[in-house]
């Protein structure tokens, strides 16, 4: 009787680890996905500053912030790549090209090093 009711057990436990495996690496591959837009969009930002446009900076900035916010991930890379994207937009808005591509750099450095 205890060996049947051990073996269900096990059985249940099994499928439960199975099924929600997937669930939880979906977060994680989202949030990757969210971190390389991020990357991408920053990356842009840099090189639109580097030939003055810091309207241009602004619109890719402003998008790596949302993906970057959007990965939803616990990190401290992640955290500072959000800081310095949000100073990139503040400068580049204000037509500070120079220093806007500065911390869109430091975004790319950040936000590359997020596993």
């Amino acid at each position: 009787m205890k060996m049947r009711i051990h073996r269900e057990a096990l059985a249940v436990v099994a499928v439960a680890v199975f099924a929600g495996f997937p669930l939880f690496s979906g977060f994680a591959i989202a949030g990757d996905k969210h971190v390389s837009e991020a990357v991408e969009h920053a990356k842009e930002a840099v090189a639109h500053g580097k030939q003055g446009h810091a309207d241009i900076l602004v619109k890719h900035a402003e998008g790596a912030l949302k993906h970057a916010e959007a990965a939803g991930l616990k990190n401290p890379h992640l955290d500072e790549g959000i800081k310095h994207l949000k100073e990139a937009v503040v400068h580049g808005k204000a037509g500070h090209a120079d220093v806007a591509t500065q911390h869109a750099e430091g975004a790319v450095t950040h936000l590359s090093e997020v596993k």
